[in-house]
């Protein structure tokens, strides 16, 4: 049974305010309006590290608000390992590396929960290394 175009899109807009609920309880912020816009800024951010593959399954189990948010900027020429993620984010929103980093952290322990495990743990394999921290995974390395 497939549900009429505006329960869809109720329900879409239920999940993405779950989400952004997450977000704004794991982050502690004051306001669902700061825990969206950094939404949104890390979002944006981690779709341009993403390849394509990562970029259109973790799209695809999110809000549809947040899927385009991965897809809205252009992949990076280079990848960036976590930790320089954390800090060109900084540079780029002016916010100091230990708010930056939190604010990462926040957004990104929240995606599990809506996209699981299993695709959580292919798009931190598809990324440079010190994601899995960002994500709220510890960060295993293989011995020489």
């Amino acid at each position: 049974m497939r549900l009429p175009a505006q329960t869809r899109a109720e329900s879409s807009a239920a999940q993405y305010r779950t989400m952004i609920e997450r977000i704004r309880y794991e982050g502690a912020y004051p306001t669902y309006e700061r825990a969206e816009e950094t939404a949104r800024t890390v979002l944006t951010a981690l779709g341009s590290q993403l390849d394509d593959a990562s970029r259109t399954e973790l799209a695809a189990l999110l809000p549809p608000e947040a899927a385009r948010l991965l897809h809205s900027a252009p992949p990076a020429s280079r990848p960036l390992t976590g930790w320089a993620f954390v800090k060109q984010l900084a540079e780029q929103t002016g916010r100091s590396l230990a708010t930056t980093r939190w604010d990462v952290g926040s957004v990104l322990t929240a995606v599990p929960h809506l996209v699981g495990s299993a695709v959580t743990d292919r798009a931190i394999a598809g990324l440079p290394s010190g994601y899995a921290l960002l994500f709220g995974r510890p960060q295993l390395v293989q011995a020489a």
